[in-house]
């Protein structure tokens, strides 16, 4: 295993900002999207955020709600999960139409949390607020027919997400329900919109910290993974871990965070690069002063070529 230190990226300057980051997303060369869930624990609203790696510079977009996920189109506009709601929201006109309502519409207390695309599709989950009861859904949004479907309705808290394709109709999804502290992959049809029973890829019961967010190695052959940590720590940690023997190859730290979020790539100056963000959620006065840089950003720089590495599940959504 290898061990390094990723690089403090964007400090938002602000305790609303720094609460809860997730999902950073790339959107365009030098570009990434990322979501403030929530603007504090008390707030019933959170942000869009878009940062500018050349320019060093965050801009923020608020929300009519509490956002999980945030993924840019073709069209330049972003598919937001929000609350109970999936909607086009344009930031240039500060413009919200949702396309999805009702969402988890047989339970009560759950929002809309992680999501990823495949070929235009969606697949998302949701979390139970009380982060306690398994009534959380996992969907799958078609695009083909504009059609939901409910995949699962027994997770606590619907997290990290990465897709291999099998073939034309079926993928595999490899799914973190947080306090499992597993990752399981289910076999999804698009054709039938159903999913197969969940089978072990990755235990972390062993690991210090709960599995948040996920992507994938560019090869297809390891998972990275974000655990978050809700206890006294010097520094945060990301994971990748080899889907072929489940032993951890590399592991990035990240100074005074804790409670690391989400990792996933993005690209800089033609190359890839591993943004990852981490949140100040929960976190104690005393804590937050030993943790400096608690809901921050930090990113890892590589060689890899942009354009070289297959990031297919990345795939923007395409809306008619």
């Amino acid at each position: 295993m290898t061990s390094s230190n990723a690089r403090l990226l964007y400090d938002p300057g602000n305790e609303s900002l720094r609460f809860l980051p997730e999902g950073p997303y790339p959107c365009g060369a030098d570009r990434f999207s990322w979501v403030a869930i929530q603007h504090g624990s008390s707030a019933s609203s959170g942000s869009l955020n878009i940062y500018d790696l050349t320019a060093r510079k965050n801009t923020s977009y608020l929300l009519p709600g509490r956002p999980g996920f945030a993924f840019v189109t073709d069209r330049g506009n972003f598919v937001v999960g929000c609350e109970r709601s999936v909607g086009i929201y344009t930031p240039r006109e500060a413009v919200w139409t949702p396309f999805i309502d009702r969402i988890d519409a047989n339970v009560t207390g759950t929002i809309i949390n992680d999501g990823i695309t495949w070929d235009g599709n969606l697949i998302f989950g949701t979390k139970d607020l009380e982060f306690k009861t398994k009534k959380a859904g996992l969907y799958l949004w078609r695009r083909s027919d504009r059609r939901l479907f409910q995949l699962r309705s027994d997770q606590i808290c619907s997290n990290g997400k990465c897709v291999v394709p099998i073939d034309d109709d079926r993928i595999l999804l490899y799914d973190i329900d947080s306090p499992t502290r597993q990752v399981v992959s289910y076999e999804i049809d698009l054709r039938s919109g159903t999913c197969g029973e969940p089978r072990i890829a990755i235990d972390l019961h062993g690991q210090s910290g709960v599995p948040d967010g996920m992507t994938m190695t560019p090869d297809g052959r390891s998972l990275i993974i974000s655990l978050y940590c809700p206890d006294p720590a010097p520094v945060g940690r990301t994971l990748q871990i080899s889907l072929e023997d489940g032993q951890i190859e590399k592991e990035w730290t990240l100074e005074g965070s804790p409670q690391v979020t989400c990792p996933q790539w993005v690209s800089l100056y033609g190359r890839a690069a591993l943004v990852m963000t981490t949140a100040v959620e929960h976190m104690p006065s005393s804590r937050r002063r030993e943790s400096l840089n608690a809901g921050s950003l930090f990113i890892v720089e590589t060689d890899q070529p942009w354009a070289d590495a297959t990031f297919g599940r990345l795939t923007p959504v395409f809306l008619e």
